[in-house]
Order: C-alpha cells, then sequence, then structure tokens
C-alpha cells in the first residue's frame, strides 16, 4: 500500500486505510494512540517559521514535495557492507522494515529481548505498551505525531534488571528510493532496567534517490543503568531527516549520547533529556559538518527536576560552501534541582564567508544552589596559527586542513568503540575541503 503525502493532502486520507489495514493485527490502545496522534498532526500542520522552535528551520522545500509511504524493498549484503562495524550486534532496517537476512545477533544475556518493533508488539505487549509514546510527546510536535501516527517497525531493546551486553548494539537504518519519493517512520523503543548496561549505535544511511526519514526514539534508563548512545546521520544529500529522541533517565542513571551529522538537504534533531531523580549524570555532545546549501539543525532541551544532576553538552559544528546550521540548547533547572550541575557548549568554525550559524544556548534557572554555564562561539581559522604552521613547512591548504581537523577531532576521540571512531575520523577527513 502506498499513499502519496503532500502538505496539501489531507494527512489523515493517508492514514485511514493504513490504520484499517492495521486493525487486525495491533491492540485497541495501539491504534488509539495512531488515532490520536493522527488527529493532532492534522490540527498542528507542518510548522512554519512563524514559530519559534522553528524559526530558523524551514521546512518549505519539504511542505512542498510529495512522498509515497516506503515498502520494504531488497537490499544486498554488499549495498550495506561500507555501513557496518565488526565486533556488533547488527539489526538492519530497510525503509524502517527489518530485514532479518541482513541482520547478525549473536548470542545474547538471558536477561535481554533484542529485535523488531513490531514483532514485539505482538509478542511482548506488556514490555512495550507501559513505555511506547509515553516519552516522546507529540502535542507541539508535528514531526513526532506523524511517526507515531504511521508507527509500524523499528528497533525494540529490552534489558532485564542487571543485564550488561558487552557487544555494542547496531541498529543500522537504510533508506533507499528508486523512481518515486518516499517516506519511512522508524520506531524505536529501547529500556535498560535497573542496574544493566548497553552500548547503542544509531545509523541512518541513505543508498540512493530522494526521501524523508522521520524517525523517534524513545530511551528509557532506570536506577543505575548505564547507556552510551551513538547517533549517525549520513542521509543523501538530496534526503530530508526530522528526527525525535526523548530519553527518561533515573536514579544515578548514567547516560551519554553523541551525534554526528553529514548528511541531507534539510536535517534536524529534536532530542528532549528529563532528568527526574538524584545523582543523574548526562552528557549529550555532536559534531556537524556541512557544505554546499546543506541545513542542520540541533535543538536540545534538558530538564533538570531533581537534585545533584550533572549535565553536560559541547557541540562543535564545520561549516562551508552557502551550508547554514542552528543550534538551540535549553536547560531548565526546576525549583526542587538543588546542586545541579551542568555546563553547555557550541563551538562553530565558517570555512566560508557564506557559511551561516544560529546559535541559542540557554539557562532557566530556578534553584539558588547550582553551577550552571553556557556559551557559544562563531568563528574562522586563525590567521596567525594558519602562519605559524607555514613557517614550520606546511603549505597554506595542509595548514587549514590540519587546523580545522583539530577543531572536531576532540568530539570523535571521545567515541569508545574503536571501529566506530576510526571510521569516522576517515569520515572527516574525506570531507574536509581539498
Amino acid at each position: 500500500m502506498t499513499q502519496a503525502i503532500a502538505n496539501k493532502v489531507d494527512y489523515l486520507q493517508a492514514f485511514e486505510p493504513f490504520n484499517q489495514q492495521r486493525s487486525a493485527i495491533d491492540s485497541a490502545s495501539l491504534q488509539s494512540l495512531r488515532q490520536r496522534a493522527a488527529q493532532r498532526f492534522q490540527a498542528l500542520g507542518l510548522p512554519n517559521r512563524r514559530l519559534e522552535a522553528w524559526k530558523y528551520t524551514d521546512v518549505s522545500l519539504l511542505a512542498r514535495s510529495s512522498f509515497e509511504r516506503a515498502l520494504p524493498l531488497s537490499v544486498s549484503p554488499e549495498a550495506i557492507q561500507p555501513f557496518v562495524y565488526d565486533g556488533c550486534h547488527q539489526l538492519v532496517f530497510v525503509n524502517g522494515y527489518w530485514a532479518p537476512e541482513l541482520s547478525r545477533v549473536e548470542t545474547l544475556p538471558a536477561g535481554c529481548i533484542l529485535g523488531s518493533l513490531a514483532e514485539a508488539l505482538q509478542e511482548h505487549p506488556d514490555l512495550v505498551e507501559p513505555y511506547l509514546g509515553k516519552g516522546a510527546s507529540f502535542e507541539d510536535h508535528a514531526f513526532t505525531a506523524l511517526n507515531t501516527a504511521f508507527l509500524e517497525d523499528g528497533a525494540f531493546l529490552y534489558l532485564l534488571p542487571g543485564t550488561v551486553i558487552e557487544k555494542p548494539i547496531h541498529l543500522l537504518f537504510i533508506s533507499t528510493a528508486k523512481d518515486q519519493a518516499t517516506v519511512s517512520y522508524p520506531r524505536n523503543l529501547l529500556v535498560a532496567k535497573a542496574h544493566s548496561q548497553a552500548t547503542i549505535i544509531e545509523s541512518y544511511i541513505g543508498l540512493e534517490g530522494s526521501y524523508f526519514t522521520c524517525p523517534v526514539t524513545e530511551m528509557v534508563a532506570d536506577e543505575n543503568a548505564v547507556i552510551d548512545h551513538y547517533k549517525i546521520q549520513r542521509e543523501q544529500l538530496k534526503a530530508f531527516h526530522l528526527a525525535t529522541m526523548q530519553v527518561q533517565l533515573g536514579r544515578n542513571s548514567s547516560f551519554s549520547s553523541l551525534s554526528i551529522a553529514l548528511g541531507g538537504a534539510l536535517a534536524r534533531t529534536d532530542l528532549h533529556a528529563n532528568l527526574d531523580a538524584e545523582g543523574i549524570d548526562c552528557t549529550l555532545n555532536g559534531l556537524y559538518l556541512v557544505k554546499d546549501n546543506q541545513r542542520v539543525d540541533h535543538h536540545i532541551h534538558v530538564d533538570h527536576r531533581k537534585p545533584h544532576g550533572t549535565s553536560r553538552q559541547l557541540f562543535k559544528g564545520l561549516l562551508d560552501g552557502t551550508s547554514q546550521a542552528v543550534f538551540s540548547g535549553k536547560v531548565y533547572v526546576h525549583p526542587k534541582a538543588q546542586k545541579t550541575d551542568a555546563q553547555q557548549s557550541n563551538r562553530n568554525l565558517l570555512l566560508s564567508d557564506d557559511a551561516l550559524v544560529h546559535t541559542n544556548p540557554q539557562l532557566e534557572i530556578f534553584a539558588d544552589d547550582v553551577k550552571c554555564s553556557h556559551g557559544a562561539t562563531v568563528g574562522q581559522l586563525d590567521k596567525e596559527a594558519i602562519f605559524y604552521l607555514r613557517s614550520r613547512g606546511l603549505d597554506e591548504v595542509a595548514a587549514r586542513r590540519l587546523l580545522t581537523y583539530g577543531f572536531a577531532s576532540d568530539v570523535l576521540e571521545q567515541i569508545k568503540i574503536s571501529a566506530v571512531r576510526d571510521h569516522l575520523e576517515q569520515l572527516l577527513s574525506t570531507w574536509l575541503p581539498a
């Protein structure tokens, strides 16, 4: 089944046949969730620049385009080989649908359930439904509502208390469109119960064509859980990527996320971390590399609700050509969140005179015993540093490349998985202007 989707088309016309098709398969609660999300999207419509949260994100090109719901396609193992990492459990999704023939999951601990969300909804509804749709609110976010309305498949991870996954879990989402522009809605639910640990890599890759990827990832880390998360966005340069990530953290849990964005004509990630318990340690870092006429946005919201919470944010951007980027980060400290320690920093390096970045780090503090800081920088390569390197025998091109690489490499050095770190360092070296 395919349904054309465009800004001037009633989205409920695309939704109703899909929901009816799923009615014989899904529970009444899931159908109700979809119905409410579709109605909310119909009320919201696509966002425009009159909305403060979308002031610098222009989705008019997306609104003028039309997409068909993506269908499962066959992809050869050779096509995805450049994007896989050795030593990982691997779940592959093509156009939002699980591809078991491309996936590779070795022996897992007894306390781990890992697989397709569509299968989990049938086999483990008692584990899925208490969390699905509870974190990622669609009341004020049109693309979260759109994803929820067409929720069907994605990744599901459930760790029982005390379960430790030694090998990283790689969730590889492949998008490919041949004759018609398509849209896919991957939905991921990752739950780590008390004292569990896991490392998760979430990759979005484009093979060909023009398409729209609209993913939502919900994560829950209970008391003393430890989650390391990496998101790698390498969509095709004609693609759209509008993602939501919602993280709910429990007492004394530790969550670390690193976002790498290289692809997409328009790519935006909205990340909301809810620190609703004491002693939480949350790190949200990122690196975006944009050139030509790309647009890449990051909107980060960290809610400190309880005492003794720590959060760190460091996002760096390299911009070339006529590219644009947006960083909007907010740290909100609630009245009961005494002893909060929060730091937020956004640093940008413009490699051309036509590149543009909008940066807006924010602190809203309603507690009086906190240690918080924020800042942003936008600049170009230091001419004195270039001169110094040239005086040591480098030509100007080599000097500029070395300084640019040094600006970004400290973010990549935080990656604990050597295969991922080496791969991204190679991508950075390839991306740098010749």
